[in-house]
């Protein structure tokens, strides 16, 4: 793997609607071979930038590269079929009476729902999927009986259907409990390792930045307060301007724990 290759990079971008700015200046790269977690809190132009990424939404000014194609000078139809999105937005999109494996299989196809023919091959590959995310005893079960948790990892493995070169996680623990929250992430970790595709985790919380995250980004209105290697970038000065209060960081196990810092009396 060529570990010097962008696979997304963004130069001098700029998103101004409604004399509002949502992202300014924003010079970030990848390269092949990293994960990366982005993170900010409510409204530090997160889904702007996945926007961008996905061709739903252009720049006022700078240049958006993604899987190496420059946005505007290619059709991102085809954009979109090299990269998984995950959401649990997609929830209500999606037949609740499919099994498991059917629903992950039908992700090949991007249908909700079993509208086009399911091949023998793609079935195998669903249960596969289903296996490496730790829920391939659920693979017959009805998506609409599945908890929350199980329903994420349902939704991870239909975005690796199409062998997607990126694949975008958006906050994928909300609403989840602590056990549920765990299983997904240590299925993530499981998965992730191989380093392919490469993937971009969105969360608010510095917490659930897993071990095979080894890049993060930081936004706060907007604006990029730092981005590289994860143990460079999540320090306690960076995390306390971008939420804008002061915390303190603690690692176990390469993984991050903030909790906000109390003055004593």
């Amino acid at each position: 793997m060529d570990g010097n290759r962008s696979l997304v990079r963004l130069q001098q971008v700029t998103v101004r609607r409604q004399n509002q700015w949502l992202l300014k200046d924003i010079n970030f790269e990848t390269k092949l071979g990293q994960h990366w977690a982005l993170l900010g809190a409510n409204g530090a132009g997160k889904t702007t930038l996945l926007q961008l990424l996905m061709g739903m939404m252009w720049p006022t000014s700078g240049d958006v590269w993604v899987i190496g194609h420059h946005l505007g000078e290619y059709d991102v139809r085809e954009l979109r079929k090299e990269i998984g999105f995950v959401s649990n937005r997609m929830d209500g999109f999606l037949e609740q009476n499919l099994c498991a494996a059917d629903l992950v299989a039908a992700g090949k196809y991007a249908t909700s729902g079993l509208y086009a023919t399911i091949t023998e091959e793609d079935r195998h590959k669903a249960h596969h999927l289903l296996q490496e995310m730790g829920a391939g005893a659920i693979a017959w079960r009805a998506y609409g009986l599945l908890s929350q948790g199980e329903r994420q990892k349902v939704v991870i493995a239909r975005a690796l259907m199409t062998d997607p070169k990126l694949l975008i996680i958006d906050e994928p623990c909300t609403g989840l409990d602590f056990p549920s929250r765990e299983h997904v992430l240590s299925a993530l970790e499981g998965f992730a390792s191989d380093q392919q595709p490469q993937l971009l985790y969105v969360t608010h919380y510095p917490d659930e930045i897993f071990p095979a995250i080894s890049h993060v980004a930081v936004l706060r209105h907007g604006e990029l307060v730092a981005s590289g290697p994860k143990r460079e970038v999540l320090t306690n000065e960076v995390l306390s301007t971008a939420y804008e209060l002061p915390v303190q960081l603690f690692w176990q196990d390469d993984r991050p724990t903030v909790r906000v810092k109390r003055e004593t009396p």
